[in-house]
């Protein structure tokens, strides 16, 4: 799913939107966040330490926003009868994620953001900490060493092994 998303964001706005743009757009949507913006910068051939700071900043833009006031949203939306199901569906996915943070929690959600593995990453960890109420100043410095930790693994997975098939070719 996440290359299909790739696929039609690098299709559907290359040639009219700056490739540099495109790369920052991924990065702040959930499900492909830094990960996918990084393999989109790699194949749309943007320079690696250029698509590092365009991902990160683009993972990071939403965060705060989602430590801050995703609670009190999620608490309003329940109060409908029509997104009461979707909130709750989406709080019970997250937490069942959330194991891992609960047990060790600064090192638990660097961890969980930074291990690129299907339903992790910033926007889940941040939903996560703000669900089992991890103060901001605790979550967001976590959330940005995941970040860091997501950084170095994508990169060689974007960047280096392609490069290093390329050089054996």
């Amino acid at each position: 799913m996440a290359n299909s998303l790739i696929d039609w964001f690098t299709t559907t706005l290359s040639g009219s939107v700056p490739k540099e743009v495109i790369v920052f757009i991924i990065s702040m949507v959930p499900i492909l966040e830094l990960r996918g913006g990084l393999i989109a910068a790699s194949l749309l051939g943007i320079n690696i330490f250029e698509a590092i700071g365009i991902c990160i900043v683009g993972n990071l833009i939403p965060i705060p926003f989602i430590l801050l006031f995703i609670t009190p949203i999620f608490r309003w939306l329940k109060k409908t009868k029509l997104f009461r199901p979707f909130v709750e569906k989406l709080e019970e996915k997250s937490m069942s994620k959330s194991d891992q943070i609960k047990k060790y929690e600064f090192l638990g959600l660097v961890l969980f953001v930074g291990i690129p593995l299907p339903g992790t990453g910033a926007w889940t960890g941040s939903l996560i900490a703000s669900l089992l109420d991890i103060k901001f100043k605790k979550a967001f410095p976590a959330i940005v060493c995941g970040l860091l930790l997501a950084t170095v693994i994508m990169s060689i997975i974007s960047y280096g092994i392609p490069w290093i098939i390329a050089a054996l070719a």
